[in-house]
């Protein structure tokens, strides 16, 4: 089973607020999550998965 995360572990992870974390989860933003009632957990693949798809290259600025 994989392994999840908190919305706190999260955003420390990713170097942002709990608050943007929470807005991006409004708008559609951010990484895919789990819900159930109130629990929102990230799994750590999905997490990393997500920065991957965040990473810029240089070579396409050009």
């Amino acid at each position: 089973m994989a392994e999840f995360l908190t919305t706190i572990e999260v955003a420390a992870k990713l170097g942002v607020s709990e608050t943007t974390l929470r807005g991006w989860r409004v708008v559609g933003k951010g990484p895919k999550y789990v819900k159930s009632g109130r629990w929102v957990r990230y799994s750590e693949k999905t997490i990393a998965n997500w920065i991957d798809s965040q990473t810029v290259s240089t070579d396409d600025m050009e």
